[in-house]
């Protein structure tokens, strides 16, 4: 028997070498057999970015351990499948090899087609994910900021921040009313300054009497004094400014406190936020993401991700399919002929087994019949022995009473 790579292909094809016995024949189930060593490649690939995609790409060891069980749970399937005949057991002594095939079950394909689509959404699409992980990264980001936006102007957040304005705006409330008086005791001061300049100039001859000195009563000292007014108005309002801020110290240190004591609650609710749209990157989010960008960039990124999950998916059936379009083919005549032929062996055997059964039967049945009736016959005879030797002791034994009453004669005893 030829061994080698091609015998191990066949084998992993799970047909029988022996039947394969055309050169198109080797060269389909050699194929099927690297079909199925590519795929369980792939399938233990995909399994493992299927993990390492759940788990928040963290790398675990286990993700190389769910992969060749998923590979080997399909490889067994499209082994079964490949190597199953539909052979016929019909009309056993027909030689028409119309007759050795039964129509092939359309069922055990399209399971295993729906199966590939299953397959291209748990192991193809984290294989693209992973290929596309840079972009799909961008497209997260602008959607958590964007997530990020709509939390903050909703819920805790926008609550504390409404709260914290009024806070400020009190406070910016109470600021106004404090630099309200100020700046009037600022402009008093300087309108005080510019009456005192004036006063100055006019008592050295340059002001508005253009005449020097600063007479009691004059224009001069009126500037003077009213400069003097002003100066006192201005401290006045100082003190004003300076009582209202005390005034105001209670209340602007308990809005402090809660202004801080808010400024940690919307920090604390922007982290808890923050930490539910990371989390809110998962496996459902990227695929999400993934068909944003095929949508978005259908001749770029599209075509590009199709193309692959296409091809994917073709490795995927490809041993299938090739068992498909191969129906009736040399190693499956050959295969169905040495079947149909053991069959109809067994099924003679079977038959002369019956026909000897009856046989010994009807034998065994006529030798009980002649013997029972023997055994009636021997019982008949018993019988009628029995009642002959009864009626002959009983004519020994029993004697008439008459003849005990009578003497017997002497002559008779005497003889």
């Amino acid at each position: 028997m030829r061994k080698g790579l091609g015998h191990l292909l066949l084998r992993v094809a799970n047909v029988n070498p022996a039947s394969v016995t055309t050169h198109s024949d080797r060269v389909l189930y050699r194929s099927i057999g690297v079909f199925v060593l590519l795929y369980f490649v792939y399938a233990t690939v995909g399994g493992a970015a299927f993990i390492d995609a759940s788990t928040g790409y963290a790398h675990p060891w286990y993700q190389w351990l769910v992969g060749p069980l998923v590979a080997i749970g399909v490889v067994a399937y499209d082994r079964a499948v490949v190597g199953r005949v539909a052979i016929s057991y019909e009309q056993l002594d027909s030689a028409d090899p119309r007759h050795l095939l039964r129509p092939p079950t359309l069922g055990l394909y399209l399971g295993r087609l729906g199966l590939a689509l299953l397959f291209a959404v748990v192991i193809t699409e984290p294989l693209m994910l992973a290929r596309y992980r840079g972009e799909i990264d961008a497209r997260l980001a602008t959607v958590q900021s964007a997530q990020l936006d709509r939390l903050d102007s909703a819920g805790a957040v926008a609550a504390y921040t409404a709260r914290l304005a009024e806070l400020r705006k009190e406070t910016s409330g109470d600021d106004a009313a404090v630099r309200s008086l100020s700046d009037r005791a600022s402009e008093k001061r300087d309108d005080a300054r510019l009456l005192y300049r004036q006063a100055l100039a006019d008592s050295r001859g340059s002001g508005v009497t253009h005449s020097p000195g600063c007479p009691r009563g004059g224009y001069c000292d009126n500037l003077v004094r009213r400069s003097r007014t002003l100066d006192g108005e201005a401290a006045s309002l100082d003190e004003q400014a300076a009582v209202l801020r005390q005034e105001q110290g209670a209340l602007r240190a308990a809005r402090a406190q809660e202004q801080a004591r808010l400024g940690e609650q919307i920090s604390s609710a922007r982290e808890e936020n923050a930490a539910v749209v990371r989390a809110d990157a998962g496996f459902g989010a990227r695929t999400a993401a993934m068909w944003h960008l095929v949508t978005a960039d259908f001749w770029g990124i599209g075509l590009f991700y199709l193309g692959i999950a296409l091809l994917l998916v073709a490795l995927d059936c490809a041993a299938i399919g090739l068992k498909f379009v191969s129906r009736g083919n040399a190693y499956e005549r050959a295969e169905a002929r040495g079947a149909r032929l053991r069959e109809h062996e067994a099924y003679l055997m079977h038959e002369r087994e019956i026909h000897d059964a009856r046989t010994y039967g009807d034998a065994t049945a006529k030798v009980i019949a002649d013997g029972i009736e023997a055994a009636s016959h021997d019982g008949r005879l018993t019988r009628t022995a029995t009642e002959r030797a009864r009626t002959v002791l009983t004519n020994a034994v029993v004697v008439d009473p008459a003849t005990i009453e009578r003497p017997i004669p002497r002559h008779r005893i005497n003889a």
